[in-house]
């Protein structure tokens, strides 16, 4: 539900049906603070879930420090751009903390983190994550009708009675704060931030008083239907982010062939 409502939130604001958390830093964010914390500071859940959040914002940070850097194209181009930046200078940091992590404890648990899993999840680590996932699901839910405002330019927002500044920053710290918390628990489960809004609006329309959450449905459905494949379709449980990797990206090739399809049509 988290990445679902989080990945709506993101297209919205951003104007780009291709964004998702994972496109500002948030994601590889979270996977280098807990890389960082499984190396040096043990594999203790507390301390990998800080991290990973704590280094989730400051992908979001740092993406939006380098978008007003960036001399060139307009803001939300600029902000794309500098996200996919910082993304891939925290991958880079991935790769050189598996590169001296140690081979036969850190790495391995360093390797199955990033490919994703609920294997790990139990109640107590849910507790852990529940108030902040609540909070942030609450407020976008309460604010969902905002974001079919927050879609239009400054100055369009403002005359219809929105303050935009205050409320994307609102919305995306929601969104950013229960994305963290659910990656730091289950790693980064990829594809369903970026396919699920595209499914929510093909069914429930482009309202988001109606599309959010249906995101929030179908990205909890989504999960757990791969989950249950995940653990069945091998003897061996295949970690999840493979599975939503292959299949979103199927639906989502499925998505726009129908769509180019309609509009020649």
């Amino acid at each position: 539900m988290s990445l679902g409502a989080s990945g709506m939130v993101f297209q919205m604001i951003f104007a780009n049906p291709l964004v998702e958390p994972g496109f500002l830093g948030v994601s590889q964010g979270a996977a280098f603070g807990a890389s960082l914390s499984i190396i040096f500071l043990g594999n203790n859940a507390w301390l990998v879930q800080g991290f990973a959040a704590l280094f989730a914002f400051l992908g979001l940070a740092f993406s939006y420090l380098l978008a007003h850097k960036i001399r060139f194209g307009g803001w939300i181009l600029r902000l794309i751009l500098a996200g996919i930046s910082v993304s891939a200078l925290f991958a880079a940091g991935i790769g050189i903390l598996k590169y001296i992590a140690d081979p036969l404890n850190q790495l391995p648990e360093i390797t199955f983190w990033l490919l994703g899993g609920l294997w790990g999840v139990t109640w107590s680590r849910l507790f852990t994550i529940l108030p902040i996932v609540l909070a942030g699901l609450v407020i976008i839910s309460l604010r969902r009708w905002r974001l079919n405002l927050l879609a239009l330019s400054d100055e369009t927002a403002f005359s219809l009675g929105a303050a935009p500044a205050q409320e994307r920053a609102l919305l995306l710290a929601s969104a950013v704060a229960s994305t963290a918390a659910v990656i730091s628990v289950c790693g980064v489960v990829s594809w369903i931030g970026l396919i699920v809004p595209h499914l929510a609006r093909r069914s429930f329309g482009v309202n988001t008083r109606f599309s959010l959450p249906g995101a929030m449905l179908i990205g909890a459905i989504f999960t757990v239907l791969c989950d249950d494949c995940a653990r069945t379709l091998l003897a061996a449980e295949v970690p999840l982010g493979i599975l939503t990797s292959l299949i979103g990206a199927t639906f989502f090739l499925i998505l726009m062939i129908s769509k180019s399809r309609r509009i020649q049509e």
